[in-house]
């Protein structure tokens, strides 16, 4: 097969190709004829058309140019927004900026405009030399503004678009636009741009850009050692509703209900344990559902696989949602043999490791993924527990469902690595460089696995129907804290190398929120994080996009500790790190800022008074407020 030919067949898949019902006289050398009464646009000459737009935006861009690109359509916000990101070019967040008249004309006045919400935005300082225009059948009045200034157009046109509009485009690019084609356009608009800067030495040699078409192949060719990280931006979720619901209808969300408080102080499991209004972790995960089940018409089942140690009470918790919609599954998970004869105490993580190997194996012994496959279920999402942060993302599926990936891995980069390197592009990582979410940030780590792991049903009973997967290939290990040594258990060194279509996606680190100690407790309870249907989602307010670094002494080691030594939980959007060690009181309305120190000395209690700000300062003493 040729490159020509593999390009039209792509233009093709984003139906480029179907026009309107009703073809303009002039745009009949664009059309290949008409089919059911609809013009089929010539993907040959939509082909040239991009080639032709592409060449003369990187001849704009090499000598620096300014471009604006006008978009009102809300379905390709997204797209049209990350693409001016990648490139530093001007794009407003706010549609109704383009509803303002005389925005190209009225050049020279102020840059202050009320638009019909009544909202003030600011457009450029200066005319652009080269306009893009998303969707021109509504922004026709935008075209003869730069047509009258001279200013080169690019736009995307349809068959119907009237001649005097048409004729004042410089570079028309014949197309239907849909979503998958805008995607693509930018796409190009945005590689483009990244090789003119990249000769010109603006981009560093390192970076390079690849097309979301290939991911299949991409994932293939990794080694056994290795896996292809999608940047989450590459996702986008279909427009087709009744797709979603058809898409969500075969998913299953699998939590791993296996961590006990114990070592917070709290007598019974994590997911039990209160962390904003009232609600526990398996609150949060049950809303998402909730919402998820009313806003798409679906229904997504939640199954959690407990252990000895915490099924009876989550039953209890369970209790609540007795009368709900949603189909809630509780079972208990098969204790490994290997650890059981191993003895030791009688403490659950002796005896139940939390791998996802592990989940599975209780999956296939006690008959759950036969099932699953019987109710038409093809996907599961298995949670950690100890994540609260986990997200039921419908971008992902879509992405695992479009192109057919039996195994995906949810990672976000280590605070030793800079996130920007992997931002917005493929790349492969080696399976050492992916720490489990139990590991601590050593520097040798790119990556951390943050334990929501998406699965293909059909492939794992595929490969154990031919003994390609065998129920012991799920190793169980032990990670030696004080050697630092990673005996991986999860799918990062045992499942992952039996799936030949395996990806991870980096995902937003605020989808990463273990909660191990009371220092997580704290950052959950305060005003960095809200909720929304269940979704944890972090303060807008706060500038930083790492979290403060919290270091609590022995009296907050237990989560009474905590909550009776803080009348109110501090504001801390601004708090980069807190220190506090010793007999510690906390008021209410605290607000800390900067680095903070708080230290009492032995036989001290230091009492914070209600409603003091500390912004950088070590306290020592009451005399310091």
């Amino acid at each position: 097969m040729t490159l020509h030919s593999i390009v039209i067949q792509k233009l093709l898949s984003t139906n480029a190709h179907l026009g309107r019902r009703v073809a303009a006289h002039h745009f009949k050398q664009f059309t290949f004829g008409h089919r059911n009464g609809m013009a089929v646009i010539d993907s040959d000459r939509t082909l040239i058309c991009l080639r032709n737009a592409a060449q003369f935006i990187a001849a704009m861009a090499e000598n620096k140019a300014r471009f604006m690109f006008v978009n009102t359509n809300s379905l390709w916000d997204e797209i049209v927004e990350q693409m001016t990101k990648k490139i530093g070019c001007y794009s407003p967040s706010m549609n109704t900026l383009w509803r303002t008249g005389g925005f190209l004309t009225n050049s020279h006045s102020p840059k202050k405009f009320r638009s019909r919400r009544k909202k003030i935005v600011f457009g450029p300082t200066q005319p652009p030399d080269c306009l893009v225009v998303f969707d021109s059948e509504r922004k026709s009045s935008v075209i003869l503004e730069a047509h009258r200034l001279q200013i080169p157009i690019v736009s995307l046109v349809d068959s119907d678009m009237p001649i005097e509009y048409y004729n004042k485009i410089t570079y028309p690019i014949p197309c239907n636009s849909s979503v998958q084609f805008v995607y693509l356009f930018c796409n190009l608009i945005t590689k483009t741009f990244l090789l003119q800067q990249k000769k010109s030495g603006a981009v560093s040699a390192e970076i390079e850009t690849s097309e979301r078409v290939g991911v299949i192949e991409e994932a293939k060719s990794a080694k056994k050692d290795e896996l292809l990280v999608v940047p989450y931006e590459f996702l986008h979720i279909s427009t087709d509703v009744e797709k979603i619901e058809e898409m969500l209808d075969k998913l299953v969300v699998i939590k791993f209900n296996g961590g006990l408080g114990t070592s917070m102080g709290f007598g019974g499991p994590k997911s039990a344990m209160e962390i904003f209004d009232g609600l526990t972790s398996l609150d949060l995960i049950v809303n998402q559902i909730e919402s998820l089940n009313s806003k798409y018409h679906c229904s997504v089942p939640l199954v959690l696989v407990n252990t000895d140690s915490t099924h009876e009470d989550t039953l209890k918790v369970l209790e609540k949602y007795s009368n709900s919609d949603i189909d809630i599954q509780s079972i208990k998970q098969t204790q490994h043999p290997q650890l059981k004869s191993q003895g030791g105490q009688s403490g659950e993580d002796e005896l139940y490791p939390s791998g996802h190997g592990a989940v599975l194996l209780s999956l296939v012994k006690n008959g759950t993924l036969d099932a699953l496959l019987s109710k038409g279920k093809e996907y599961v999402l298995v949670v950690d527990s100890d994540n609260v942060a986990a997200k039921i993302d419908p971008k992902i599926l879509d992405h695992l469902v479009e192109n057919k990936i039996d195994y995906c891995m949810e990672v976000t980069p280590t605070s030793s690595y800079d996130s920007d390197l992997i931002g917005s592009r493929l790349q492969k990582f080696e399976l050492a460089e992916i720490a489990q979410n139990s590991v601590k940030d050593t520097g040798k780590f790119k990556l951390v696995d943050i334990g929501s792991l998406w699965l293909n049903v059909r492939a794992i009973k595929r490969l154990l129907d031919t003994d390609e997967l065998k129920i012991e290939d799920f190793s169980v290990s032990k990670e030696t804290e004080s050697d630092q040594v990673l005996l991986q258990e999860t799918a990062v060194g045992s499942a992952i190398r039996f799936f030949n279509n395996a990806v991870g996606v980096n995902v937003p680190n605020s989808q990463f929120l273990s909660m191990k100690k009371t220092s997580d407790l704290l950052l959950l309870k305060s005003n960095l994080y809200m909720y929304d249907e269940g979704v944890v989602v972090r303060n807008i307010a706060r500038t930083n996009p790492a979290n403060p670094v919290i270091e609590l002494g022995p009296e907050f080691e237990k989560v009474s500790g905590l909550l009776s030594r803080f009348k109110s939980m501090p504001d801390i959007i601004d708090l980069d790190s807190l220190k506090v060690t010793g007999d510690v009181w906390f008021g209410a309305g605290i607000t800390l800022k900067g680095r903070v120190t708080i230290h009492a000395e032995p036989g001290m209690k230091l009492e914070i008074p209600d409603g003091v700000v500390i912004e950088n300062e070590d306290i020592k003493d009451p005399s310091d407020f």
